[in-house]
């Protein structure tokens, strides 16, 4: 599912396709440039590098997110429809900006994340619920269990079975997160835990939900800005309906809050969530969900600081375990293991072949030059 048909063959073409006459002795470096480590293009693992680093930027970006809802005092509904009907008046021109760039979009993948859009509203609407009753650092904890959720569908609807080191670090990190979360020493930020723990487990299903579906409506494009738009006005309007269905919506709001609100909508919802949109087509489906649970261990530094909830000594060593084990899983990897660990996609294997019938073309072009040659020494 990842656009790797864009990025590497386009890299293969420029570097190897390029058609250029050979004349003359065959150039030494030929074999030396055409030779993928073990059939992998040799683009992937740059690309998926900086995969990795933009969704850990964006997990950095979101996880004031939790701590910003807390200090605007705002309702459930009212924060969730503010952060996402903010971000839009930037968003969208950016967006607009993208098209005209990069082409439209098709009516699937525009509808696909107005859907995921309204997943995200049950999220935040459901994780603004847990924020008040179990904290901001516990709340993000729990919102961020979707690893689960993620790594199981994915591999039962689209066949992503999970890469060996994934299931390695994930009981490491699942463990960070208890310890994280304060249950192992009877630490809370808020007065109903069970609530709490009731959201928090809607939230991540919402949450996954939302991840695989945005994931597949913004697969194969080049797009980033777009999908997450209309995933942030599906977001908007789908908090507007809840909040009028189940109360709590407060479409007037202070000054104080409303900058509180501003806030989130230009870190988390827009700065944030451009880094993770952009990651997410890039990695597999486990892994991505994998590294977003750094943002708890960060909301839980920011919650430290900001809102006086201090962790406890269980609470940093499992910041350290989760962090631990989300390095442990995205460690590079020699070319031999790379190839076994990661299955060759359909777009790896056109890339190889693009890249091997370029060196018979450029091999064949060689012959005939140097036939010529041979013709017009002969008397």
């Amino acid at each position: 599912s990842a656009p790797y048909s864009r990025t590497v063959m386009t890299g293969n073409n420029s570097t190897q396709a390029t058609g250029t006459p050979v004349t003359g002795t065959p150039a030494t470096a030929t074999p030396a440039t055409a030779a993928p480590a073990a059939g992998i293009p040799p683009g992937r693992r740059p690309l998926e590098r900086r995969a990795v680093m933009a969704a850990v930027l964006g997990a950095a970006w979101s996880s004031a997110s939790a701590v910003l809802i807390k200090l605007s005092g705002t309702g459930t509904a009212t924060a969730a429809f503010y952060r996402c009907a903010l971000a839009l008046p930037v968003l969208i021109p950016l967006a607009a900006a993208e098209q005209r760039r990069r082409g439209p979009r098709g009516p699937a993948a525009r509808l696909g994340a107005a859907v995921a859009g309204g997943f995200l509203a049950i999220d935040l609407v459901l994780w603004n619920h847990t924020i008040a009753d179990v904290g901001a650092g516990v709340a993000t904890v729990l919102g961020n269990l979707q690893v689960l959720f993620v790594a199981t569908a994915a591999w039962l609807l689209w066949r992503e079975r999970p890469e060996r080191r994934f299931l390695f670090a994930l009981p490491v990190v699942l463990t960070g997160v208890v310890l994280v979360s304060g249950l192992a020493d009877g630490g809370s930020g808020g007065g109903h835990p069970l609530a709490g723990v009731v959201y928090g487990t809607g939230t991540s299903i919402a949450y996954a939900a939302f991840l695989l579906i945005i994931r597949r409506a913004s697969a194969g494009t080049p797009h980033v800005a777009g999908p997450l738009a209309e995933a942030t006005a599906g977001a908007a309007l789908g908090s507007l309906l809840l909040g009028l269905v189940f109360g709590g919506l407060q479409l007037a709001v202070p000054w104080p809050s409303f900058r509180w609100l501003l806030l989130v909508s230009i870190s988390s919802q827009t700065v944030g969530w451009l880094l993770i949109t952009s990651s997410l087509p890039r990695l597999p489906a486990a892994m991505s969900s994998l590294l977003l649970l750094l943002q708890p261990v960060a909301a839980m530094g920011l919650a430290a600081a900001v809102l006086g909830e201090r962790p406890s000594l269980l609470q940093a060593a499992g910041a350290a375990l989760v962090v631990g084990g989300v390095l442990a899983a995205t460690r590079p990897t020699a070319p031999g293991s790379h190839s076994r660990q990661a299955p060759e996609t359909p777009q790896d294997r056109v890339a190889a072949i693009s890249a091997r019938t370029s060196l018979l073309l450029r091999s064949r072009q060689h012959t005939t030059a140097a036939y010529a040659d041979d013709q017009r020494g002969d008397p």
